[in-house]
């Protein structure tokens, strides 16, 4: 297969295999060489793949597990469909073949939506919504990518009443989070982790008594030094260089979910300060036509 075209035609559950390895045994690291080096496709069944690999099917049920699925009989579905897509392509250049980028499309919006679902910490998001209705202004800080999300945030919370901020240039950020108060709830959003001036910052923010909320994927046990409250977010990789697909996607969908909880408490006074909003923005847009 052309290494050049791999970002596009990546078989996205020999993906999972790959991001699941550190996790597996011995044993099921011999399912997982099989699996991520085949590339016919043959008999799948329990018995004839464990009889083949000389271990048990309970092995392999395991196995599935730990790639992200309820069993061996969803990870063969999802193996046997990738699988027919990777070998359609081999050997065909990416840019003749849209209706195969379509389907990659597809499958990492997909699989990201469904490892965001299965990632949800439903205590976690209740107590960020529970310091979202309780702070007298929030600030959330982003660059990049981050910071496209970081203004969604912004413009979504403002319609409803809350007083939000998005920040995205680092030197704002870093004074933002030195004049943080007990008032303030303080979020940061970065994919890989890594962003000093975010983790930084959200460090100087707590120590300053603001309240602080981490989104990212890193899962990295130091970084819980520097919020209150972290919020894993699924991830591909390479997501957050946007090579497939839109790198804020995983923030935005718990940010919906987030919005959608916020909203349905107190129901009545969101609405009216949406509808005060939009009766703004209206008034603003009549005004300049």
């Amino acid at each position: 297969m052309n290494s050049k075209n791999d970002d596009f035609i990546r078989n996205m559950t020999k993906e999972s295999i790959r991001r699941a390895l550190p996790e597996m045994t011995p044993v099921e690291k011999n399912a997982a060489a099989f699996f991520l080096e085949n590339m016919k496709q043959q008999d799948y069944a329990s018995r004839t793949i464990s009889r083949k690999l000389f271990l048990s099917e309970a092995t392999l049920s395991r196995f599935a597990k730990k790639c992200g699925y309820r069993g061996y009989r969803e990870f063969i579905y999802s193996y046997e469909k990738d699988l027919d897509a990777e070998l359609a392509t081999a050997g065909q250049k990416y840019e003749q073949n849209l209706s195969v980028i379509s389907r990659r499309v597809e499958a990492s919006y997909q699989q990201l939506l469904t490892e965001s679902m299965r990632q949800i910490q439903v205590e976690e998001l209740q107590r960020v919504a529970g310091l979202l209705n309780t702070a007298r202004r929030v600030k959330v800080v982003g660059q990049g990518s981050s910071g496209f999300a970081a203004r969604e945030f912004q413009l979504r919370f403002m319609r409803i009443g809350l007083e939000v901020e998005a920040i995205t240039d680092s030197q704002v950020i870093s004074m933002s989070a030195a004049i943080a108060d007990e008032g303030t709830l303080f979020m940061g959003i970065t994919l890989s982790g890594h962003t000093r001036v975010i983790t930084d910052s959200l460090a100087l923010a707590k120590s300053r008594g603001a309240r602080t909320v981490l989104f990212t994927a890193s899962g990295r046990p130091t970084l819980k030094n520097c919020c209150d409250e972290l919020v894993r977010l699924s991830s591909l990789k390479n997501l957050d260089t946007g090579m497939r697909i839109s790198p804020q996607f995983p923030v935005l969908v718990i940010f919906d979910i987030l919005y959608s909880y916020y909203y349905a408490n107190d129901p009545r006074f969101k609405e009216q300060k949406l509808q005060a909003t939009l009766s703004a923005i209206q008034e603003e847009r009549d005004e300049n036509d």
